[in-house]
C-alpha cells in the first residue's frame, strides 16, 4: 500500500471542495492540502448548473443573505483579479406575475429582504415622484442599484420587458443577482489552489481510519490499487454523497437529495430576448394544450397529471454570446427525494414540459408548439437539509469536517462557503452567521422549534 501524508485531505473536486481547497491554500496559506475524487475537476454535478447567484434569500433571521452577500464580494473580487476571465454580469432576477394578488407578496418579500440586508425597495407606480428605474446592462456587474425593483407601471413593464406575457401585471428585479461561467470560476480558483501547493488525486475515497476519536488516515483506491494518506483533517466535500462519506467517519447527516433537471433549448427563430435578465413565474399554471392534445392525455394515467395544475417556479436565461441562440429553461414540479443515481434519468417529456410552461410567461415560445425542437436535458442533485441551509464546519469527530448541502445554490455560495470552512479549519476568525451552518444547530431545542414553522426554503 503506498502511503503520503497531508494537512488536509478533502474528498470531492466539485466547486465546493475546490473552494474548500482554494481558502486554505491561497488565503489562509495551509501547504499540504488533497483533493480527491474519482471523477474529473467539476464534472458530476457542479457542471449541471445554470451558473446563477443572487442575494436574494428569506429568513428567519439573516444568515442566507449575509452569507451570500459575501459569496458574492468574493467573486467581485476575484472577478476583478481575474480580469473577469468568468464573464460575471448582474443582469439580476425578474420574478413575474400575472395574478394582481401577488403584488402584496411582492412587497412583503422585497421588504423583509430589505431588512435581512438585500438592499433597499424601489417602486416604480407610474405617478410622479417615482423613482428612476434602471436598466441592468448586459455585462459587467459595477455600478449597478443593490435591493430591488418593484415595477407596478404597467407601461414600464412592457417598454424594457416586451417579452413577457401581456397578462404580466407586476415584476420584481432583484438586482443583486446574474450570472457567471462557473466552469472557468473552478478552474480559476483550482488553478490557484495548485500554484502553492495544493494538489488533485484521481482516486476513490474509501474509509477514514480512527485513532483515539480522531481522523488519523485516509484510506483510497487508485487504478485498483490501496493507497493511504496520513492526515489530521479529512473534510467532506462529496457534493450528492455526502451521507455516506459521512457514515465512514460514524456520522448519520441529515440531507437528501432530489433531482433537478434543466433543458438548453435553441431559439433558432430568435424569440426570445438576448438581453434578459433570469426570468421567473410566480404563478400556478395549467400548461397551455390544444382541445385534442387534452382529450389524449386525459385517457391515460400516466399522462392525465398534465392537466393539472403545475407549481410556480419555471424560469430561464439566454445562454452563451449575444449573437447565440441557446436558452436555459427549468421547472421542477417533482421534488420527490431519490437516491442518487449516475448518470441521471429524465422524463422524455420534460423538454415540452418547461417550454410549454416557460410559454407562460414568454409567449414568443408559442411558435414551437407545432414541432417541439429537440433539446439537451441534463442536471443533477440537489443534496440539502430540511431547512435548505448548508452544512459547514466541525463534525463531532476531531478532524473531521464538512462542506456541502448547497443544494441548487453550489456555485453562488461556494465562495463564502470555502472561506467560512477556512476559518473552522484553521482558527480564524468566524462570522455572525456561522452558527447557522453548523451541524449542531439540531442540537438546539430552539432552532428544533423554528424548524416546525420553516415555510420558505428560498428554492427555486
Amino acid at each position: 500500500m503506498s502511503r503520503s501524508t497531508a494537512d488536509v485531505v478533502i474528498c470531492g473536486a466539485g466547486i465546493a471542495g475546490i473552494a474548500a481547497a482554494y481558502h486554505l491554500s491561497v488565503r489562509r496559506g495551509v501547504k499540504n492540502v488533497v483533493l480527491v475524487d474519482q471523477y474529473p475537476p467539476l464534472s458530476l454535478t457542479s457542471d449541471k448548473s445554470t451558473e446563477c447567484y443572487r442575494n436574494w434569500w428569506p429568513g428567519p433571521g439573516s444568515a442566507m443573505v449575509s452569507f451570500m452577500n459575501r459569496s458574492i464580494d468574493i467573486l467581485e473580487e476575484l472577478a476583478h483579479e481575474s480580469g473577469n476571465m468568468f464573464h460575471l454580469n448582474r443582469r439580476g432576477y425578474l420574478f413575474a406575475t400575472a395574478n394582481p394578488a401577488r403584488i402584496v407578496d411582492f412587497k412583503r418579500i422585497a421588504e423583509e429582504a430589505a431588512e435581512l440586508g438585500a438592499g433597499p425597495v424601489r417602486y416604480h407606480t407610474g405617478r410622479p415622484g417615482d423613482p428612476a428605474y434602471v436598466p441592468a446592462p448586459a455585462h459587467g456587474f459595477e455600478s449597478q442599484p443593490n435591493g430591488a425593483d418593484i415595477i407596478l407601471d404597467r407601461a414600464l413593464l412592457r417598454k424594457h420587458f416586451p417579452y413577457l406575457s401581456g397578462r404580466a401585471v407586476a415584476a420584481l428585479h432583484a438586482r443583486r443577482c446574474g450570472w457567471f461561467s462557473a466552469q472557468q470560476f473552478g478552474m480559476y480558483m483550482l488553478e490557484q489552489a495548485r500554484s502553492r501547493g495544493a494538489t488533485l488525486l484521481e482516486a476513490r475515497v474509501e474509509g477514514v481510519e480512527l485513532a483515539g476519536g480522531r481522523v488519523q488516515t485516509v484510506r483510497m483506491s487508485q487504478n485498483g490499487r490501496p493507497v493511504s494518506i496520513s492526515t489530521p483533517t479529512f473534510v467532506n466535500a462529496a457534493g450528492p454523497y455526502l451521507k455516506p462519506v459521512g457514515q465512514m467517519v460514524g456520522v448519520d447527516l441529515p440531507v437528501f437529495s432530489e433531482l433537478h433537471g434543466k433543458i438548453a433549448f435553441n431559439d433558432h427563430l430568435r424569440v426570445l430576448p438576448r438581453e434578459a435578465p433570469l426570468v421567473i413565474w410566480t404563478d400556478g399554471q395549467y400548461l397551455p394544450w390544444s382541445e385534442e392534445e387534452k382529450a389524449m392525455l386525459a385517457e391515460s394515467d400516466e399522462t392525465r397529471w398534465l392537466l393539472e395544475e403545475l407549481p410556480v417556479g419555471v424560469h430561464g436565461r439566454p445562454e452563451g454570446r449575444e449573437d447565440g441562440s441557446m436558452w436555459l429553461m427549468l421547472w421542477t414540479f417533482d421534488i420527490a427525494p431519490i437516491e442518487p443515481v449516475f448518470p441521471p434519468r429524465f422524463d422524455p417529456r420534460y423538454p415540452e414540459i418547461v417550454l410549454r410552461g416557460m410559454s407562460t410567461m414568454l409567449p414568443g415560445l408559442t411558435a414551437y408548439f407545432e414541432r417541439i425542437p429537440k433539446s439537451v436535458v441534463d442536471g443533477g442533485y440537489y443534496t440539502k437539509t430540511r431547512e435548505n441551509r448548508p452544512l459547514i464546519g466541525p463534525l463531532p469527530v476531531e478532524g473531521a469536517y464538512i462542506i456541502g448541502a448547497l443544494s441548487g445554490f453550489g456555485q453562488m455560495a461556494s465562495s463564502a462557503a470555502g472561506e467560512l470552512l477556512a476559518a473552522h479549519i484553521t482558527g480564524g476568525c468566524l462570522p455572525s452567521y456561522a452558527p447557522a451552518f453548523r451541524l449542531n444547530r439540531y442540537q438546539d431545542p430552539e432552532y428544533q422549534r423554528m424548524l416546525e414553522t420553516w415555510n420558505e426554503s428560498g428554492q427555486l
